[in-house]
């Protein structure tokens, strides 16, 4: 996902390529988050209480909806089965959408870093550049997963998860697995619940604007003001979910709306600045 937004991959004609990508990411999420509750330990329980009363902000409904997820007035056995069985189907769903995914891909070509547009003349075949580009990723990927996994398995975890639910008794500080933490952040960087809520989940399916809000020529991606504020959407991602790891207090929430009002600038303001400095240029050439 980093590579396609840093080369423009969003944009036409892979716009596909790149929604059933990004809902890959967020089913991954929820499959990992379920997955997280079913050992049933302290922050097991209370990321699953965080997570599931998110649902009470819906208007009118909402507290009767999240009864419903419950299935129950409480987080209980019901609660449990019900996200178990999730767990298990939706790998099967990501499945699907992951050979949807390659067949549109293959369907309309990976784009390339200088943004030229591929014909039948200069397409490069899959077999054996992409095999052992894609293969060198896996490996890269999986040494440092093989490494934590075998000799650090609680790296990325909490100890608190080691003690069995209990309802009565809330944890000191409560974190969210590693995946949630940037997100974590920005939801509570905003001292309303509602609001904070409301952006969190805007900066989630952002994403899905990307293609829309983006619609320079990719050579634009180049000019060094729109690499540079690239790198610092990157590392404002990264730094969100270290604030989101650290207690709640000064001056880590003040930083944590700092970040969220750069997250959305760069969504929002940055990419349409791209789409203006565009029409502005064709409405000169016209001209």
């Amino acid at each position: 996902m980093l590579r396609g937004l840093y080369y423009g991959s969003y944009q036409h004609p892979r716009t596909l390529v790149w929604f059933s990508g990004v809902i890959i990411y967020i089913l991954m999420m929820g499959t990992a988050f379920l997955g997280y509750v079913l050992p049933w330990g302290q922050m097991s329980y209370w990321a699953a209480t965080v997570i599931t009363n998110f649902v009470t902000v819906v208007p009118f409904i909402g507290k009767d909806l999240v009864y419903w997820i419950w299935g129950g007035f409480s987080i209980n056995n019901a609660t449990l089965n019900r996200f178990y069985s999730l767990h298990f189907i939706l790998p099967f769903v990501i499945l699907i959408l992951v050979i949807y995914h390659i067949y549109v891909l293959h369907k309309m070509g990976s784009s390339n870093p200088l943004g030229i547009r591929a014909t039948k003349l200069n397409k490069i075949p899959f077999y054996p550049y992409f095999i052992v580009k894609d293969l060198l990723g896996v490996l890269i990927v999986l040494v440092p997963f093989c490494f934590i996994l075998f000799f650090f398995p609680d790296l990325l975890g909490h100890s608190d998860n080691y003690i069995k639910a209990n309802p009565l008794v809330t944890p000191p500080h409560i974190v969210p697995e590693w995946y949630f933490l940037p997100f974590y952040g920005i939801l509570r960087s905003i001292s309303d619940k509602t609001f904070g809520i409301i952006i969190m989940f805007v900066s989630l399916v952002c994403f899905f604007a990307f293609p829309y809000l983006d619609k320079s020529e990719n050579l634009l991606k180049f000019d060094s003001k729109d690499r540079r504020n690239f790198w610092f959407f990157i590392f404002n991602f990264i730094f969100l979910g270290f604030l989101g790891s650290q207690a709640p207090v000064f001056p880590v929430i003040e930083l944590g709306l700092i970040c969220t009002h750069f997250h959305l600038f760069y969504v929002f303001l940055d990419l349409a600045s791209r789409n203006l400095t565009l029409n502005l240029k064709y409405s000169y050439e016209y001209k």
